[in-house]
């Protein structure tokens, strides 16, 4: 019997999850800072994660960096989206989303990025025709950690939310999604893996390496 008798679909998030743009974005926001004498803690770059404006790096750099920020903003969003055009996947995380329906699951998508955004990179990788459903933060009022996502992704595949199973990799996205009332497992990332995550919380550190089975068994405990 599965860990989770009364699954019926899988809601993963996106960045970070499937592919992990967040750790690039922190990295280049990182040397900005490096090439002006500051540095950005991880700390306080986590608490932007998973949600928007909860954190403004540009707050951080000194004023004439902002004084031509416009032009700062243009090369650095360029260098991000050039290096994460060359990244895979998360490792594994492909045969997870391409066994979803074989188990008799279906697949959703709960982001609190834009739907240009997301599907881009789900085109770019062959994903997008995996997903019945997505939900963007062009679909809602309230971002993560707001559970307004998951609630509105659950809706549109016509499930209650504790039959969903959300696969989560950042603090405001898994708030999001047991506030919504669905089960949550979280797979962290290098940017997110020291968040204060609770420890009941069922949690994949070793990533998607033991396939859709082994997610499965561990967020049914």
């Amino acid at each position: 019997m599965s860990p989770l008798p009364a699954l019926r679909a899988l809601i993963f998030d996106f960045d970070g999850t499937i592919l992990d743009t967040e750790t690039r974005e922190f990295w280049h926001w990182q040397t900005l800072y490096r090439e002006h004498g500051r540095e950005l803690a991880l700390a306080d770059w986590q608490r932007g994660i998973g949600t928007w404006d909860a954190f403004d790096p540009w707050a951080g750099l000194p004023e004439h960096v902002l004084a031509d920020r416009e032009q700062v903003r243009l090369g650095l969003h360029e260098r991000i989206v050039s290096d994460i055009a060359e990244q895979d996947l998360r490792p594994g995380v492909r045969d997870v989303l391409e066994g979803i329906a074989g188990a008799g699951l279906r697949l959703a998508l709960a982001t609190s990025s834009d739907r240009a955004w997301v599907t881009r990179w789900l085109e770019q990788h062959r994903l997008l025709s995996l997903f019945e459903v997505l939900a963007t933060r062009d679909d809602v009022r309230r971002v993560k950690p707001d559970p307004e996502l998951y609630s509105l992704a659950a809706s549109r595949l016509s499930l209650r939310p504790g039959e969903c199973l959300a696969v989560e990799d950042s603090l405001n996205g898994a708030t999001a999604a047991v506030a919504a009332g669905c089960r949550v497992v979280v797979v962290p990332n290098d940017v997110t893996r020291t968040q204060p995550f609770p420890p009941e919380w069922p949690r994949l550190d070793g990533g998607y390496a033991g396939g859709l089975e082994e997610l499965v068994r561990v967020a049914g405990g």
